[in-house]
């Protein structure tokens, strides 16, 4: 069925049915739902080369991808990428990778700004006063950043609340008798390390302990970078008998260095890691099972799509301000102080 039929069946104008399929706000909610569900049932694809001409949309989101950082090897990236993928293939967007150092990255924008590739860009991974934000404000490219930064340059986000959860997790071991806590948290050049680890003090504080800086270790996100400083909190007298993670991957190193030392986890160190719902790694499957403070970043990703959407639509980025709870699930790897710790 071309354009020119579907717009016949429905009694409406080409314009008016191209302008619902391609999400215009000016098509009121009905009418767009009418077109969207008579676009499903005759199987309707618009050509991907007239709607960049009738609408100046490139149909793509860009996403700079830093190729000395490894990330196509990250966890943590690639689950967010499949989420936004999802969503976007729904609406037959395509995101563009641009693989550059990390030295070029601002190039790369400015690149991505002045040709007609993607329509906006996605941002992760943000630093305490991230420059990409003025950045691609002044080139006037539209962007979505996953995370938080310090600026005060408006502009749409979507984060979880990770001082919230890391304050809360600290404090259910405070609650279980644990005095010596100790963080395996990332770069802390990183915003949601820099949250993390505020929340834990901010802990520590309310409860009248002090924070011994020996006990806080920072790195890549990684099982080996877990297993070192795992290692290292534990060689530390008195040890810690809990451990906050800030990635599941990093408790696997972690949880090494547990048995390492010849403890059991559970009963001599208790641990609570960051879950970011991996489905190839389950809490409920590791003995002991792992309690966790946990947010699917795959729904993240889903979510940064959406809302990259209602950017496109007209929306005002500076409106876009969501930051998502995040669940404490209690398991066995949680549990009272060791008598006389």
């Amino acid at each position: 069925m071309k354009l020119k039929e579907l717009a016949a069946h429905l009694g409406l104008s080409q314009t008016t049915v191209s302008r619902a399929l391609n999400g215009y706000p000016e098509v009121n909610e009905e009418t767009r739902r009418r077109v969207l569900d008579a676009a499903r049932r005759y199987d309707y694809r618009p050509n991907a080369s007239a709607r960049r001409l009738a609408t100046g949309f490139a149909g793509a989101i860009g996403v700079v991808l830093l190729t000395d950082r490894n990330l196509l090897l990250d966890p943590h990236y690639v689950e967010f990428l499949a989420g936004l993928g999802e969503r976007l293939a729904q609406h037959e967007t395509d995101i563009v990778m641009t693989p550059v150092r990390s030295a070029d990255e601002v190039t790369a924008y400015r690149r991505l700004a002045g040709g007609t590739r993607v329509d906006a860009v996605v941002l992760s991974s943000p630093t305490l006063a991230d420059e990409r934000i003025r950045v691609l404000s002044d080139l006037g490219l539209p962007f979505l950043l996953h995370g938080r930064t310090e600026t005060d340059v408006p502009h749409a986000w979507l984060d979880i609340d990770n001082e919230g959860a890391f304050r809360h997790a600290t404090k259910h071991l405070i609650d279980l008798g644990h005095r010596r806590i100790g963080l395996v948290n990332g770069d802390p050049r990183l915003t949601f390390a820099r949250d993390r680890e505020r929340g834990f003090r901010e802990a520590l504080l309310q409860a009248g302990l002090g924070c011994d800086e020996r006990l806080i270790g920072t790195g890549a996100l990684t099982d080996e970078i877990g297993f070192r400083i795992t290692a290292r909190l534990l060689s530390e007298r008195p040890r810690p008998t809990a451990l906050l993670v800030s990635s599941m991957m990093m408790s696997l190193g972690a949880f090494r260095a547990i048995r390492a030392a010849g403890l059991e986890l559970g009963r001599d160190v208790s641990m609570i890691a960051h879950d970011d719902v991996f489905p190839f790694l389950n809490p409920d499957a590791m003995v002991p099972t792992m309690s966790t403070t946990r947010s699917s970043i795959r729904a993240a990703g889903v979510r940064c799509a959406e809302l990259l959407g209602e950017v496109l639509a007209g929306r005002d980025p500076a409106t876009i301000r969501e930051l998502w709870p995040v669940e404490l699930i209690v398991r066995a790897s949680t549990g009272p102080a060791p008598s006389g710790a």
